[in-house]
């Protein structure tokens, strides 16, 4: 069950190819390339990597952004189509586990999107996938909210790994529902901005600082080592997310940028730390998740089930299903192989 070993991690502190899921991918797998030239076993990318993160809902008014809507429809991907297909095979090439966050289209829908994460391992299976359970903010303008289908930890080559996408790291439940599942290696993966005031107001969400808070607290919590994964919002990114207007770039220009980093099981801060674009690595020894858990383990001894009962519905949800299968007395033809 445990894995007692020593492995590298890396973080994908990388910009997308703004609204192009296909160069995206492309960027992906040389970022994959390099990490794994660099030993790492594991890599990180950031929310909604493919085809980028949806900005621009913070900044345009929603009766003015249909268009933009439009376009980011038409980026996003399906999770079992050709773009994620390309990074699947490069895990599998290099030999690596990939964290990938993506704008997912929805095969009922023509305008449906989840924010999603796939978990990747070395073979380029797919060995979870998680929709956000809950879009943020604005979010809730662009994404669906998601099911518990994915809140799962799963056995892997470098120990059971665990993800929740952005907010969902502020969600004590579903942060207990991965501790229980013995998770080691929890995986946050975050936009590169997050505006939420105008920049004159100086008091923009301060994103390093609420993440470094999330990862720290889980960490500490579970006794795990924490991956926390932001990306970058370069010069295509701004331009096309404030449709070309100067004083909505400006104002891009001026959001804090968030952080790539890692923390161990007491919410020390190991290994690097990026704001601007690159890989940052960090080694991780799954022996320390260990000592700590005589301290507080709070999914065995040091807590009271028999007066905390959760229950998690780990359902995937279907807008219908359908019962095709013809019955003797149903008064239908047929088909013609039937009849003959």
């Amino acid at each position: 069950m445990f894995k007692n070993h020593i492995f590298r991690a890396a973080v994908a502190h990388t910009a997308p190819v703004y609204l192009d899921p296909l160069a995206s991918a492309e960027k992906a797998v040389s970022t994959i390339a390099e990490a794994a030239g660099n030993g790492a076993k594991l890599i990180a990318f950031s929310e909604g990597y493919l085809p980028g993160f949806p900005v621009w809902a913070a900044i345009h008014s929603p009766v003015k952004s249909h268009g933009l809507f439009k376009k980011y429809v038409e980026a996003s991907v399906f999770a079992d189509g050709p773009e994620v297909a390309i990074i699947r095979k490069a895990a599998a090439r290099y030999g690596v586990i990939v964290s990938l966050g993506i704008s997912e289209r929805n095969p009922s829908s023509v305008g449906g999107l989840w924010n999603s994460n796939l978990l990747i391992d070395e073979t380029g299976s797919v060995l979870n996938h998680h929709r956000k359970l809950v879009p943020t903010f604005y979010e809730k303008l662009t994404w669906d909210q998601g099911d518990g289908a994915g809140l799962k930890v799963l056995e892997t080559s470098q120990g059971r790994i665990g993800n929740l996408i952005c907010g969902e790291n502020t969600n004590p439940l579903s942060r207990y529902s991965l501790m229980a599942q013995a998770e080691q290696v929890h995986i946050s993966s975050y936009p590169p901005i997050w505006p939420t005031r105008p920049p004159e107001e100086s008091a923009n969400f301060d994103n390093r600082a609420a993440n470094l808070i999330r990862a720290a607290g889980h960490a500490f919590e579970a006794k795990c080592f924490g991956v926390v994964v932001a990306g970058c919002f370069d010069a295509r990114a701004t331009e096309l997310a404030a449709d070309g207007d100067p004083a909505l770039m400006q104002m891009l220009d001026a959001c804090p940028r968030a952080q790539s980093f890692f923390v161990d099981p007491t919410g020390a801060q190991i290994g690097d730390s990026l704001t601007e674009e690159g890989i940052g690595y960090a080694d991780i020894d799954l022996d320390k998740c260990i000592e700590p858990k005589r301290f507080h383990d709070v999914t065995a001894g040091y807590n009271r089930f028999d007066i905390y009962d959760l229950r998690v519905n780990r359902h995937r949800t279907v807008p219908i299903t359908f019962n095709d299968e013809l019955t003797p007395c149903d008064g239908s033809a047929g088909t013609a192989d039937e009849d003959e």
